[in-house]
């Protein structure tokens, strides 16, 4: 079943993302490879692409996993979670409709 895993980052964040970015990118390339991955990406703070020095306010990431345990456990070891750079994280099931 999909999973929405739905982040919101604390104050300021942007340093530590940067600082982690490539670690959390790698566990998603896996979730690619696996062919488990929908959508992943982050909530810019500003109307804009790249938000720059305004940084992020959470992110998305929509995968597949055997059941809500395995995508509750899988994403608390999310080096993001490690790194501090959430304040909260739901995750819960997400039905796709479209396309």
């Amino acid at each position: 079943m999909w999973y929405a895993i739905i982040s919101e980052d604390v104050a300021d964040s942007l340093p530590l993302r940067i600082k982690t970015r490539d670690a959390h990118l790698a566990r998603l390339q896996h979730l690619v490879e696996d062919g488990r991955l929908l959508v992943a990406g982050p909530h810019p703070a500003i109307d804009a692409e790249n938000p720059g020095e305004a940084g992020f306010t959470g992110s998305l990431i929509v995968a597949e996993f055997p059941s809500l345990e395995d995508a509750k456990a899988w994403t608390a070891e999310d080096p993001y979670v490690a790194a501090g750079v959430y304040a909260n994280v739901t995750v819960k099931p997400f039905k796709q409709v479209l396309p």
